[in-house]
């Protein structure tokens, strides 16, 4: 059984969605279930870490007070000059 589904979502990422889908061949309702049905096939704790990302767990110690998003923002905007 199939239930219509109404949902919001921001213009330019339906133009982009459906210039996507067009573009692939298959449609955007098929492309929508098919992202949720991936969202529910397994649960987060069942998400395994990689062995590799392990390793790198707690090689780089930060200070308590470093901010994430500012020295992001601050490296994007070195790397575009802006």
């Amino acid at each position: 059984m199939t239930t219509k589904l109404t949902l919001s979502i921001d213009d330019a990422v339906i133009s982009g969605a459906k210039k996507y889908a067009k573009y692939t061949g298959r449609s955007l309702s098929g492309i929508v279930e098919n992202y949720l049905k991936t969202l529910v096939s397994s649960p987060p704790e069942d998400e395994q870490i990689s062995p590799r990302i392990l390793k790198l767990m707690g090689a780089i110690q930060l200070p308590e007070d470093f901010d994430y998003k500012k020295a992001l923002q601050e490296d994007l905007m070195e790397r575009h000059r802006v």
